[in-house]
C-alpha cells in the first residue's frame, strides 16, 4: 500500500459574498494542483463566500451545489479536498470543515467548535459539539478550523482519537501570524502527526491576511510554506514519519493519564 503522498494547500483573496468569482478562483489553484499529481488539497475557511456574515443564510443556500462541484471535481482528479463552508440547519448556520476523498465521497463534515468572539462570529454562528475523526484514503484525519489552533484539548483529543494526519482551514490575521506559525508546529510535534494548513490572502475590511499555508511534518518541520501571494503549495507526505516518530519518543504511551485524563 503506497504510503507516501503529494499534499497541498490553496490560498487567496475571498471577496465576501461572491460565490462565483471565489470558486472560479478555487477551482483555478486546484487544477494547477491536480495537473502537478496532487492527491488532497486543502482550501481556506469559508472560501466560497468568505465572512459575509449577515447574508450567510443565503450563502450557505449554495452550499449542496458547492459540494457537488467538489465532489465532481475530486472524482475526476482522483484528488481529495477540503475547506469550510456554511452549512444550514433549520434557523442554524454552522461553519463547517468537509472532508471530500479522492473518490468523490463526503467522509466527513466537522461544525466549527470554537467561534472567534473577536470578530463576533459567535453571534452569526452556530458552535459544533463534537470532535472529528474520519477514516479516509490517508488514514484517520482529524479536522480544525482556524481558532481550534488555539485549544491543545482538541487536538490531543483527535490525537487520541487515531488522527495521523490534521486539516486544519483558516482565515488567520496578519497581526497574529507568528502564532499561526507557532501554533501549527507546535500541534503536530504535540501530536506527532502531519498538518497540512490552509489560511487566505488580501483583506476583509480593515483586516489583512499573510497566507502562510503550511505543511508540516510529525517532528514539526515545515515542509511547505507559501508567502502572501494567491497560490498553491505542494509536498509529499510519508504517512510512515508518523510511525517512526511516535515510536521515537512514545508520547502516547507515556501520557499520565491517572494524573490528568
Amino acid at each position: 500500500m503506497n504510503r507516501i503522498y503529494k499534499a497541498g494547500a490553496v490560498q487567496f483573496n475571498i471577496v465576501n459574498g461572491d460565490i462565483n468569482g471565489n470558486l472560479d478562483t478555487a477551482f483555478f489553484h486546484l487544477t494547477k494542483l491536480a495537473d502537478q499529481g496532487a492527491d488532497i488539497a486543502v482550501l481556506p475557511e469559508l472560501f466560497s463566500c468568505g465572512f459575509d456574515n449577515e447574508n450567510i443564510g443565503i450563502h450557505a443556500r449554495r452550499t449542496p451545489e458547492t459540494l457537488e462541484k467538489m465532489t465532481k471535481f475530486a472524482r475526476a482528479t482522483s484528488m481529495a479536498l477540503a475547506g469550510t463552508l456554511p452549512q444550514a440547519e433549520g434557523n442554524q448556520v454552522f461553519n463547517t470543515l468537509y472532508f471530500i476523498d479522492r473518490d468523490g465521497d463526503i467522509k466527513g463534515a466537522y461544525q466549527k467548535l470554537h467561534l472567534f468572539r473577536l470578530t463576533l462570529e459567535h453571534q452569526f454562528y452556530t458552535q459544533g459539539n463534537r470532535a472529528c475523526v474520519i477514516e479516509t484514503s490517508f488514514g484517520p484525519v482529524g479536522l480544525m478550523v482556524c481558532y481550534d489552533l488555539r485549544f491543545p484539548e482538541l487536538a490531543r483529543q483527535l490525537f487520541l482519537d487515531g488522527a495521523r494526519l490534521f486539516i486544519v482551514s483558516a482565515q488567520w490575521p496578519t497581526p497574529r501570524k507568528t502564532h499561526w506559525q507557532t501554533l501549527i508546529r507546535a500541534r503536530a510535534i504535540e501530536n506527532q502527526s502531519y498538518f497540512i494548513c490552509s489560511n487566505r490572502t488580501g483583506t476583509d475590511g480593515d483586516l489583512e491576511f499573510p497566507g502562510c499555508s503550511s505543511i508540516v511534518d510529525p517532528l514539526g518541520e515545515v515542509v511547505a510554506e507559501a508567502g502572501d501571494d494567491a497560490r498553491g503549495i505542494m509536498a509529499k507526505i510519508d504517512m510512515e514519519a508518523v510511525d517512526r516518530a511516535r515510536e521515537l519518543i512514545p508520547v502516547k504511551e507515556d501520557r499520565r493519564k491517572d494524573i490528568y485524563g
